[in-house]
């Protein structure tokens, strides 16, 4: 069964559109070559000309669905369209990511894979002429990988304000020095955009102190990836600690200007929360279909699991979580789109309870399936895992709670109540 997409009343006719075209792609072309699209990566039990040979298919199917995504134009639909993608709007991107989220896989093959997605937007945004030339266009064309490196272990990530990693003036030069890790992308980055504060002994630039990112390649003298580091039991993985150790680079790699940085990182990471939970409910929906699918089949005890009230009830649950879950986003992300000065608090909302149903959903799809539901042959396990990363990921539940009960004590404390009816 594929995503079951039609026109939702009261959206534009381009967004209706999106959303069918995307589908389309979803349910013709990925969701029938999954095990084929990505056979090479679970590919353990293969041998090394096996597994050279899955990889070598996967890539030559995976380039025949981007070209038919290109043909529908929706290739990088996060980028404007003067760099290649089909510019998008916030809207337009969030109704398309829960659709894109249905398929493993799927949002690589239409151009928009994390971390090159994020750092793509930031250089639009950001980066001068020069550096679009030289970082940027070569990273849409897919002949250049990045990675986002901000995290610290001996700081938490919850409060930017303790980064410690700095970069000082030299002449024409930053040096950098510092200890990063959960650093995306690393193995494969041909460059990183760092966060660092800024120490500039001339006084020229008087934001000593503040946060900035720099463009870092990772070939550059100093740049040691100490290691990518296991996940949930994996061995490895491609977020890596890296140490800068006096790490040298131009001036002209300032992306933006000098204390921009947290700037940057907030527009990347407010849209990112946002379209993380759009991704998420996509993911609970195939689990949701995954789990109902198999209700109708499995006979245990004599019957069909669909006649069980357990099931039953693990369906009408997860029903609920995943409706509330994408009803708070949509809302979210429409006053996000509007400039709503709410959207803050809205944002923080999603961010702690979409991740809690996503996991849920998941869950229970998982007990339904039994001992298929956590092997490789399904994505649920993968599912799984990430719901549990997003409670930490762009900030953790306790920070986005501690947010938004000081917005709603702020506005009581103003004589004010909250309005739920916008």
């Amino acid at each position: 069964m594929g995503i079951s997409v039609t026109p939702i009343p009261g959206l534009s006719p381009q967004i209706n559109d999106i959303r069918r075209r995307t589908a389309e792609i979803i349910n013709n072309e990925i969701l029938p070559n999954e095990q084929a699209l990505w056979r090479f990566r679970r590919g353990a039990e293969l041998t090394a000309d096996e597994r050279e040979t899955s990889r070598r298919e996967s890539h030559e199917l995976r380039e025949q669905i981007k070209a038919k995504v290109f043909e529908a134009g929706l290739w990088a639909p996060h980028l404007p369209q003067e760099y290649g993608g089909a510019g998008l709007d916030f809207l337009e991107l969030a109704y398309m990511y829960e659709i894109l989220a249905y398929g493993v896989g799927a949002s690589s093959l239409f151009g928009i894979a994390a971390p090159n997605s994020g750092n793509a937007s930031v250089l639009v945004k950001y980066g001068t002429e020069e550096q679009k030339k030289k970082w940027l266009l070569p990273l849409i064309a897919g002949d250049m990988e990045s990675g986002f490196s901000m995290t610290e272990p001996d700081n938490a990530g919850s409060d930017p304000r303790s980064i410690q990693t700095e970069a000082v003036r030299d002449g024409d030069d930053w040096v950098i020095n510092g200890h990063k890790w959960f650093t995306s992308n690393g193995i494969n980055a041909n460059f990183f955009i760092v966060m660092c504060r800024v120490n500039d002994p001339s006084g020229e630039y008087v934001a000593n102190g503040r946060m900035t990112q720099i463009i870092v390649p990772t070939d550059t003298a100093g740049v040691n990836i100490v290691r990518g580091i296991g996940i949930f039991g994996h061995s490895n993985s491609d977020h890596c600690e890296i140490r800068y150790e006096n790490v040298r680079v131009p001036i002209e790699n300032t992306l933006g200007l000098v204390g921009q940085g947290h700037q940057a990182a907030q527009d990347r990471l407010g849209a990112g929360r946002v379209y993380h939970c759009m991704n998420s409910i996509g993911q609970m929906w195939r689990a949701f279909d995954l789990m109902v699918e198999r209700s109708l089949v499995r006979e245990v005890h004599g019957g069909l699991l669909k006649d069980k009230q357990f099931i039953q009830g693990f369906i009408a649950e997860s029903y609920m979580d995943l409706q509330s879950a994408r009803l708070m986003t949509i809302n979210a992300a429409e006053k996000v789109a509007n400039g709503d000065p709410d959207a803050r608090t809205a944002i923080s909302a999603i961010k702690v309870f979409v991740p809690a149903a996503y996991h849920r959903v998941v869950d229970r799809a998982i007990q339904v399936w039994g001992g298929a539901g956590v092997s490789n042959d399904l994505p649920l396990s993968q599912m799984y895992l990430t719901a549990r990363v997003l409670r930490i990921a762009d900030g953790p539940d306790e920070v986005h709670k501690i947010l938004i009960a000081k917005n709603i004590l702020h506005r009581y404390e103003g004589g004010k109540g909250w309005n739920f009816g916008t």
